[in-house]
């Protein structure tokens, strides 16, 4: 998964699975536009993402999350749920604002 922390006036941490990177995904009038300039972090490992995510949050981060791979670490991170997991064409993602 790529991971990349944006310092903003908060921090944005955008998480996503490696092989969405600059990919387009669209559905009637949503889309959801992987942008290689904003989703391409580094590669991290399952558990230093679930690391990440719990020290973000404690800095009441936003977090945009995107792909299978990425959705299912941050609910196991609890982070979101799986009812707040949205989806277009079948594309798994969440946002999440403390």
């Amino acid at each position: 998964m790529f991971v990349n922390i944006i310092d903003s006036y908060r921090y944005v941490v955008a998480i996503c699975d490696k092989e969405l990177i600059g990919k387009t995904f669209e559905e009637g009038e949503y889309q959801l536009d992987i942008k290689e300039n904003f989703y391409k972090g580094e590669i991290k490992s399952e558990a230093e993402v679930i690391k990440i995510i719990k020290d973000m949050s404690a800095e009441d981060a936003t977090f945009n999350i995107v792909g299978e791979r990425s959705v299912q670490t941050a609910i196991k991170s609890r982070i979101i749920s799986e009812n707040s997991v949205l989806k277009i064409q079948g594309i798994p993602y969440a946002m999440v604002l403390l």
